[in-house]
């Protein structure tokens, strides 16, 4: 496996200088200040790959190309933002860059109601709070027939805590929520958000899987053709939120995604966090399942919580991930296939020095190191 690492560009608090310390030699990364749907140049690319390559290190998946929301909708015209998606991969195609996660996730990226989650040992962590994901889904946002996506018990619970918490919080749980975290290219006001949300009426599940199929249809011959391996990344969390539908949560999913086009460039980002959220979903299986098509891998691992829908990061050897048994499957997938594939450590916590470097949320320099080590250990361990 390849040890990588996310690098958010220039103004990313931890430098390349510091992934080189860490004995990762790949990096993942985008062009985040390009505008979503927004061709990327040659020379754009080349710029920031010849910045990665003079810190000793190689640009090896970019994380992501944003997917428009027209081309999730299937609005009209969808298909010149989709033509601008392909031009990209192929351009990043023509300076040697190959993999390409990206996500189907609608209006947002990944979520989470708290980015300073206090743990026991004092180290922070990424959490998500079912409770206060329907407190602002009820009773701050206010969307019409909220209530029913939530369980009973969790509505209670919300309805206590919206009637003791200041505004303030309700502030914080906003901005956490909607105002975009690491690599999400969104960021909305509670108006644009509930906004958003309504270009949604009528899409659930089989239609946004049948957008995403078109999509696929669309794009993937020119994958083909350049040699690029599209990696789609799981939903996250992988369940229903504010009445948006998921298809990238399951195994199912999974085998749904390959049916609808078994192109080879059709493949997958398997990460262990976003999938082990989910008790029934089986890693070490899913990865037998498609060894032939994981072409990046996240590593970290997820807690579930008491109330069985909250969950917060975990230490990559703790949680609710088996690391053991998926790092061993990797190995063998890659023995298999005779593809060595790039993985990052995901999400550690933030520690120590990370609390004064002021890193992304999630994306702490000591706690991913730590991880990384331990996978590390893992993998030769079991390579030996």
């Amino acid at each position: 496996m390849i040890e990588s690492w996310r690098w958010f560009g220039p103004q990313d608090a931890v430098t390349l200088a510091d992934v080189r310390q860490t004995g990762a030699t790949g990096i993942v990364t985008a062009l985040h200040d390009i505008p979503n749907g927004v061709v990327w140049t040659v020379e754009q690319i080349r710029e920031r790959q010849e910045m990665i390559r003079a810190a000793g290190l190689e640009w090896v998946v970019v994380e992501s190309i944003p997917v428009h929301e027209d081309i999730k909708t299937g609005a009209a015209g969808w298909q010149t933002y989709a033509d601008n998606w392909a031009q990209t991969f192929e351009n990043l195609a023509e300076c040697g860059i190959k993999t390409i996660c990206y996500n189907f996730m609608p209006v947002l990226d990944w979520t989470r109601t708290d980015l300073y989650y206090e743990l026991e040992n004092g180290a922070r962590c990424l959490r998500y709070d079912a409770v206060d994901l329907a407190m602002f889904d009820i009773h701050i946002l206010k969307r019409p027939g909220a209530e029913a996506d939530h369980l009973p018990e969790i509505c209670e619970a919300a309805k206590a805590r919206f009637a003791v918490v200041d505004v303030a919080e309700h502030e914080r749980l906003m901005r956490t929520i909607i105002a975009g975290l690491p690599g999400s290219e969104e960021s909305y006001t509670l108006e644009t958000f509930a906004k958003r949300l309504e270009t949604y009426n009528g899409i659930g599940p089989d239609e946004l899987r049948g957008n995403l199929a078109a999509f696929l249809r669309h794009v993937l011959p020119r994958a083909e053709a350049a040699g690029v391996v599209l990696a789609i990344h799981p939903d996250d969390p992988p369940r229903s939120m504010f009445g948006l539908p998921r298809v990238v949560s399951t195994a199912a999913d999974m085998d749904a995604l390959v049916a609808a086009n078994p192109s080879p460039s059709n493949g997958f980002t398997f990460c262990t966090g976003s999938y082990g959220v989910r008790a029934d979903n089986d890693l070490p299986a899913m990865i037998r399942a498609h060894r032939d098509r994981i072409y990046f891998v996240h590593l970290r691992a997820t807690k579930r919580e008491a109330d069985g829908a909250s969950f917060h990061e975990a230490d990559h050897l703790e949680g609710d991930v088996d690391m053991v048994a998926v790092v061993r499957e990797l190995l063998a997938m890659e023995k298999a296939t005779g593809l060595t594939v790039p993985f990052r450590p995901d999400h550690g916590h933030a520690m120590r020095d990370d609390m004064a470097r002021k890193t992304a949320p999630g994306y702490p320099l000591i706690g991913r190191l730590r991880g990384l080590a331990e996978i590390r250990g893992i993998a030769k361990a079991l390579s030996a």
